[in-house]
């Protein structure tokens, strides 16, 4: 029986059944609950947590895909959300003009998807998704682990990714370990005071090489759907 400290019997034995559950050994179910637990710790200081992916990669530590990385702290700052909630938004009908800004990123840059979204404390919904897509709300949403824009949304700046499968962050987000994105590109949506709302993106499910034209031209979108956005 293994034991570890501070555990009883009962506990040890829990431990066990579990790992089993999992088809881990004990010693891989307990260092992927610490690393885990340290990733939590990390976000929550404000820490770099690419180092310590890269570390934990570097020592064959997996961390769970069913428990993907919390949402960075920007993402609930309460000056952020309200510059959201502001905008009206979230939860309201499609509009052409959005639709059309979506479907010109998609065009422009030939991906098969294409979105304006906002990124809400733990929720990310789309204003507008190119292809087809329910027109009732709830159709235009996901939960915050499957945003790739959050990343955008936490930085500020444009996010390029070639193959988010390979990232050492994203790798573990279950929109890219089920194949919907594996390519990335998202340009912050930004109001006058620095906070970033949401993102133009495009995305495809396919490894792609975003050049700095990609970026200037889905730049120059966003900056169609930014000041429709906050010049209301």
């Amino acid at each position: 029986m293994i034991s570890l400290p501070g555990f009883n019997e009962w506990l040890d034995r829990a431990l066990v059944e579990q790992a089993a559950k999992a088809d881990q050994s004990v010693e891989v179910y307990v260092a992927q609950a610490v690393a885990m637990r340290l990733m939590l710790d990390v976000n929550r200081h404000k820490e770099n947590p690419l180092d310590f992916l890269t570390h934990f990669s570097s020592a064959n530590v997996q961390l769970s895909e069913s428990s993907p990385l919390p949402p960075p702290d920007v993402i609930t700052d309460p000056g952020r959300l309200q510059a959201l909630y502001d905008t009206g938004l979230l939860d309201a009908p499609r509009e052409k003009a959005y639709d059309r800004i979506a479907d010109m990123a998609a065009t422009a840059l030939a991906t098969p998807g294409a979105a304006i979204s906002l990124v809400d404390r733990d929720r990310q919904f789309f204003v507008s998704l190119h292809g087809p897509a329910g027109d009732s709300p709830g159709s235009r949403e996901t939960s915050i682990d499957r945003s790739v824009c959050q990343y955008a949304v936490a930085s500020g700046e444009p996010l390029v990714i070639a193959d988010a499968r390979d990232d050492p962050v994203l790798k573990y987000n279950p929109a890219v370990t089920d194949g919907t994105v594996v390519s990335y590109l998202g340009i912050p949506l930004v109001d006058s005071a620095d906070h970033a709302i949401g993102t133009l993106c495009v995305w495809d499910a396919n490894p792609r090489e975003w050049t700095s034209g990609h970026v200037t031209t889905l730049r120059d979108l966003a900056k169609l759907a930014s000041d429709r956005i906050f010049d209301q």
